[in-house]
């Protein structure tokens, strides 16, 4: 006689049942196991105890794939276990997060405003659209200058780029927002027109050598693409490779950067609009050193390291399934001095007021190597 596969269903359903009993049972065994390491002041994660537990289970299993397994399903078992417990550790009042100060609005007057480059760089042109064209700044020639003149308290704010929507991260922003202990209080969006400048005598066919940030070259490839013959050279920004044409008073030479910075150095527009992606913006955020947020603020960046070992990421994003927050990005960056070791930049949906946005947080905290809540905007 064959075998009757709605009755082996029927034997599942069954098994699985029994299985759920049993999960919402351990479950319950949890909260007491919580309740007690509230009382008693102890962490939630205990490695060497889950180690342990999980050789003991394997132990019971038959055959190396049961084993592995067994394993698989209590590591996840036990993952959900300590979500649970965060949980009643932020209701019970013990979190332990850096405090922010929430805030009606980002002040805009009466500040100074640190970017990097010259006058007509899309940094420029950021700043101004956020805080006017009037306000205090101060230009510096890099991301770092930006970041340390922020750092000392010599001006209020800083506009770095932290992404194009065709050319992906500036990573060096990324990095420096590890590395100082200054936070993102907003953002804003640039559209980029990228166009050809040169001298005012030049025209099309003068041009040997052109000039521009990575990224703008970057942006401009197709057109590049129809000029093989022109030598492409990176400058740190592209309102600086139009200022360095005008310096340098070489016909030969031109700039892809904004008409903005061809009306500042007196340049000509050879061909206008020559990044192939039209809708081509370049995210710029707001960095200042104090550690607030607006009452409206909607996102929130985090960066954290983990542990080099399997399943250490899942365990830190499943924190975000588990209290349903909503993630947006994820980039992930080398650690200097750890080779094949990365840390990660998460944005999410959220306050750092809301309960799940806590309780998200402080199970990341609890089994990171390192956490940086860089800001909520």
């Amino acid at each position: 006689m064959g075998l009757d596969l709605n009755v082996i269903r029927e034997d599942i359903d069954k098994i699985d049942k029994n299985i759920v009993e049993l999960f919402e049972s351990r479950m319950n065994l949890c909260e007491d196991v919580a309740r007690y390491k509230i009382g008693a002041g102890r962490e939630v994660l205990d490695k060497e105890r889950e180690a342990s537990k999980i050789k003991k289970l394997k132990s019971f299993a038959h055959g190396e794939f049961n084993s592995h397994g067994v394993e698989e399903l209590f590591a996840q078992i036990m993952a959900i276990s300590r979500k649970r417990q965060y949980q009643l550790l932020a209701e019970n009042g013990i979190v332990d997060l850096p405090e922010f100060t929430k805030v009606d609005y980002i002040e805009k007057k009466n500040v100074k405003v640190v970017y990097q480059g010259v006058p007509g760089a899309y940094s420029n042109q950021a700043m101004m659209n956020y805080f006017g064209e009037n306000v205090d700044n101060m230009r510096v020639p890099t991301f770092r200058d930006a970041m340390e003149v922020i750092h000392k308290g010599e001006a209020d704010y800083a506009v770095l780029p932290v992404e194009n929507s065709t050319a992906g991260i500036v990573s060096d922003t990324y990095d420096l927002l590890m590395e100082y202990d200054n936070y993102v209080v907003d953002m804003i969006d640039v559209k980029v027109e990228h166009a050809l400048l040169g001298l005012k005598d030049a025209e099309m066919s003068d041009i040997k050598v052109v000039y521009s940030h990575p990224q703008g070259l970057m942006q401009c490839s197709k057109f590049l693409d129809e000029h093989k013959d022109w030598k492409q050279i990176a400058q740190p920004n592209t309102a600086g490779s139009a200022k360095k044409v005008l310096e340098e008073n070489d016909i030969t030479q031109a700039a892809i950067a904004s008409e903005t910075a061809a009306k500042i150095y007196g340049l000509k527009v050879l061909k206008s609009n020559i990044n192939f992606n039209s809708d081509n913006t370049t995210r710029f955020i707001i960095v200042g050193k104090k550690k607030v947020y607006r009452k409206d603020a909607g996102r929130i960046c985090i960066c954290f390291e983990v542990p080099h070992e399997s399943g250490t990421l899942y365990n830190m994003l499943s924190n975000f399934i588990y209290n349903g927050l909503n993630m947006t990005k994820i980039e992930s960056r080398p650690i200097v001095d750890k080779s094949w070791e990365y840390r990660f930049y998460v944005e999410f949906e959220g306050r750092l007021e809301d309960a799940a946005v806590k309780n998200a947080l402080s199970g990341i905290k609890a089994e990171a190597n390192y956490l940086k809540i860089i800001g909520n905007f």
